[in-house]
């Protein structure tokens, strides 16, 4: 295209959003930053933001309205400490008491909540009073099992509002959230659940994907064996086989608490844990991140009131499983007022591909978020979200995340949802956030996500620490506290493993393990992660950059790509396989075509000395490409956790390849 601009914000949109609210309650508190009807207002306001972030995030709070107190008006406590605790750290509100799901449960009885919507459509809507009166008999129930603040429950459910409801009574009565989807095998909840030592699971006793109803009932059998800490577990009746297993810490979810119990909440600091997130686990036991419910809470509130522009009564979706953070960033809509449409199953089931597109539609949906993964594969399949049938005319907004959006799918969404805006966003379970999104006083352009989230000193450095110029790529960091940084790793006593998480290149600085670069219009592109980038010849390049090129490609479906070490030659070699269209065979002719687009469009160091075939590749649970997993085969070595991919026999698609030998 010969506009990089691909959609600019309405004037009378711009100038009526809540971050122009923002800006102009801040500027008449007496804040300096440039007004709302300058183009550089929201780089003025990141500008702010970040030089006083005392200031910011207490103006946050206090727009929030939130119901929580008292408070003694210490906003922050050690800011300059850029440190994991218990080395250092700042403490965010240290004086302040509140509950999540108080905050989250303060809408009128008669306001609609939640929608759910599966594979067989719609399902029930859930009002806001509905869902406080189930939030009040759970958490009774909860308490009948002795669960208190600080307590584990966790979650192995599908994407259902009854999954809601149950971290919004366990985060009422003070206790962790933790949870995964219902598609995890008994090792990999094991690896998860088995660190952080739950005393209830709730569990679904099964669930559809992609047409097929899968039981749950046998797993759970086993966990009740292999996690000791357990003291109950609650089966949630949904698809699968209804009897109980036969241990009496067995329980039926509706036999938890009584109809007409009281919905109380246990007022706690703000930094006191409310989930606990885990790591793709691809390099060994997940990381157990310890993530508090005020920086959460407040985190997600700018997110969605300030760069979404989210407003009450309207509809916020995300495909995700309750095992990806972006189910907890979605949940939190109900801080905003939004209406929250759950969906559970596979994105495009087999007798309805474009299911959630019909979804969007009926639901009137404003916020439709996804993976650009997901938004490649309509495009190649040729199936356009908006249609004479379906015009999505409630649609503002298209979130996508999981993966780098690649310039010619902004193309292809700027012509098939014209007036949409696209926002890819950036950040992940670390900071259960974002480090950079959309905004809606800037234009989009193609290619770019829009900046970085306010209050996040993000910078791209170089190895030695220095920032790189726009156009130069580098490692993503953060130079400042923030107020979602994890509170704690789960069993980091002395907090080195979290220190050497994010701390051990740069001390005092965040290093997030993307690999990324400014534009010279202030937008981020990230090039994949660090961790998986290409270092052929000496040239260190990222992953995506070459996906951008192969995934055009009318045969490809989708790609993943590798560096292979070639240790006579102290060099390493990239390696690129593709997932071909039914029918289509990797000839000498496409291989021609792959590296001829790879080299046009990128450079002649990302062309890639060996191109193969495989008809699946391995996914981590929340839909990623799992790039490690797949350079330790090629190299030779076990994965360490198997356990942690959706489909662990794709990995014989690349193991002991003929092409792959080095003499």
């Amino acid at each position: 295209m010969d506009d990089p601009i691909c959609w600019r914000p309405d004037p009378a949109a711009r100038a009526a959003s809540a971050m122009a609210g923002f800006i102009r309650a801040r500027r008449a508190e007496g804040e300096v930053m440039e007004p709302v009807e300058r183009s550089d207002a929201f780089r003025s306001l990141h500008a702010w933001s970040v030089a006083d972030p005392a200031r910011f995030w207490d103006a946050v709070r206090r727009d929030a309205d939130l119901a929580a107190g008292p408070w003694d008006g210490e906003t922050v406590r050690d800011l300059d400490q850029m440190a994991p605790p218990p080395l250092g750290g700042a403490r965010w509100f240290p004086g302040f008491r509140l509950n999540f799901a108080e905050e989250l449960l303060r809408g009128d009885d008669d306001d609609p909540a939640m929608v759910a919507w599966g594979e067989d459509g719609r399902g029930a809507e859930w009002s806001m009073g509905a869902v406080r009166r189930e939030v009040a008999r759970v958490a009774a129930g909860l308490r009948h099992l002795g669960v208190g603040p600080g307590d584990r429950v966790a979650g192995w459910l599908p994407n259902l509002p009854e999954t809601v409801v149950a971290m919004l009574a366990t985060a009422a009565i003070g206790g962790v959230w933790t949870s995964c989807s219902p598609d995890f095998g008994v090792s990999g909840i094991v690896d998860r659940f088995g660190q952080t030592e739950p005393v209830v699971l709730i569990f679904a006793d099964g669930y559809r994907y992609a047409g097929k109803v899968h039981d749950c009932t046998a797993r759970a059998a086993q966990l009740l064996e292999r996690l000791p800490s357990l003291r109950a577990m609650v089966r949630l009746h949904h698809l699968g086989d209804p009897t109980l297993p036969d241990d009496p810490r067995c329980l039926a979810w509706e036999s938890l608490g009584h109809d007409g119990a009281t919905l109380e909440f246990v007022r706690l600091p703000f930094d006191h844990p409310l989930y606990i997130l885990y790591s793709s686990g691809t390099t060994g036991l997940p990381k157990c991140l310890v993530h508090g419910a005020g920086g959460t809470l407040l985190q997600h509130l700018k997110e969605h009131r300030l760069h979404v522009d989210l407003r009450r009564g309207e509809r916020l979706f995300y495909f995700t499983t309750c095992g990806w953070m972006m189910w907890n960033w979605l949940v939190t809509g109900l801080a905003s007022g939004a209406v929250l449409v759950l969906y559970d199953g596979a994105p495009m089931p087999a007798a309805e591909p474009d299911l959630l597109w019909r979804m969007a539609e009926e639901e009137g949906i404003q916020v439709f978020g996804t993976s650009a993964k997901y938004l490649a594969l309509l495009e190649k399949e040729g199936l356009a979200p908006r249609s004479a049938e379906r015009p999505l005319a409630s649609l503002r907004s298209v979130l996508s995340t999981g993966s780098p959006l690649g310039a010619e799918s902004f193309d292809w969404l700027a012509r098939v949802l014209p007036g949409v805006q696209v926002a890819s966003i950036a950040g992940g379970t670390d900071i259960v956030s974002c480090f950079v999104l959309g905004n809606p006083l800037e234009p989009v352009r193609r290619g770019e996500i829009q900046g970085p989230g306010l209050g996040m000193a993000v910078a791209v450095l170089r190895p030695d620490g220095t920032p790189c110029p726009p156009g130069e790529a580098g490692e993503l960091a953060c130079l400042k506290p923030f107020p979602s940084m994890p509170v704690a790793f789960w069993n980091d006593a002395d907090g080195e493993r979290y220190r050497q998480a994010y701390f051990a290149g740069w001390p005092g600085v965040w290093r997030h393990g993307d690999w990324a670069e400014w534009t010279l219009a202030g937008g981020v592109v990230i090039t994949g992660r660090s961790d998986a980038t290409l270092n052929p010849g000496g040239v260190r390049i990222g992953t995506a950059e070459i996906y951008r090129q192969v995934e055009a490609i009318e045969e490809v479906l989708e790609a993943l790509v590798v560096g292979q070490r070639l240790p006579r030659e102290g060099d390493v070699r990239v390696v690129l396989f593709v997932r071909l269209r039914d029918g289509i065979a990797l000839d000498d002719d496409l291989v021609a075509r792959i590296r001829q687009r790879i080299r046009a469009g990128a450079s002649p160091h990302h062309v890639p000395r060996v191109v193969l075939a495989v008809p699946d590749m391995p996914r981590t649970r929340s839909g990623k490409l799992s790039e490690l997993a797949v350079r330790d085969v090629v190299e030779g070595r076990e994965v360490p956790n198997v356990g942690a991919l959706a489909n662990p026999e794709a990995l014989a698609h690349f193991r002991a390849r003929p092409e792959l030998a080095i003499d």
